[in-house]
């Protein structure tokens, strides 16, 4: 008890260092920005925290961030679930993401990350240029989306984009959008939280983030819903396929 309490006093006094303000500040806008764009803010959230943690840490810091962000979500959206689309997209998410999790020590992420950003701003780019294309809701087309995006989401961190762009392509109004896809987000993030806390990607020392991370978390999501009440469904669909290009494009330039 004693060598945990002295722990978390050091820690509190890490905390106070500049780079810890900066991370958390960088948290709160990844977690605005991951609300107003509907899918979540691990597309944002993994490379700024990449500027903090080693890679695996990332991870396990993500997973556990983004439970708290989708339960926000949830409670300030729950009105817009759409169940079939949970279930359909969302069963095939969570199976794939521990299977991705599981992989996260043996496939190189690099050219994996690469490979996702090309595609990420390909379909982008296309659904942006192509707005009255509209993607059916069929049982294939949702369980797909589900494997893809959990697949990504347990293997580099972030899988959001990919069901982002299926949620988009199905043409979904902005709270039903943000709702369903928190849903779905939830049972995918709390599932490989558990991979990655089992092989040690999230310390004992970093326990003491959960408080902030949990604020963080409620105030950008609320800040969040407020930017959207000015936002048309037009410039919602704008700005959820602009952010996807955009960030896949930084991804694939810083790396």
């Amino acid at each position: 008890m004693f060598v945990w309490l002295r722990n978390v006093l050091q820690i509190n006094d890490c905390l106070m260092d500049e780079q810890y303000y900066l991370f958390f500040a960088l948290a709160l806008l990844a977690e605005v920005i991951g609300t107003i764009s509907g899918f979540g803010s691990s597309i944002l959230f993994v490379p700024l925290a990449a500027m903090f943690f080693d890679f695996k840490t990332v991870l396990g810091v993500t997973a556990v961030f983004h439970v708290f962000s989708n339960l926000s979500k949830i409670a300030l959206f729950r009105k817009g679930i759409d169940r079939n689309i949970a279930i359909k997209l969302g069963i095939p998410a969570v199976i794939f993401v521990i299977l991705g999790a599981l992989l996260t020590s043996y496939i190189p992420e690099k050219e994996i990350k690469l490979a996702m950003n090309v595609i990420l701003v390909l379909l982008a780019l296309f659904l942006l240029f192509n707005n009255n294309r509209k993607m059916q809701q069929t049982d294939a087309n949702l369980i797909s989306s589900g494997v893809a995006s959990g697949f990504l989401a347990g293997l580099v961190g972030t899988g959001g984009a990919i069901r982002g762009l299926a949620l988009m392509a199905f043409s979904l109004q902005k709270d039903v959008f943000i709702a369903t896809s928190a849903l779905i987000d939830l049972g995918v993030d709390f599932s490989r939280s558990v991979v990655y806390i089992a092989n040690g990607y999230f310390h004992q020392e970093h326990f003491i983030l959960i408080p902030f991370l949990i604020g963080i978390s409620l105030l950008g999501t609320w800040l969040g819903k407020q930017i959207l009440t000015y936002t048309s469904e037009q410039w919602f669909r704008y700005i959820v396929l602009g952010i996807i290009v955009m960030t896949a494009v930084i991804q694939m330039v810083s790396g």
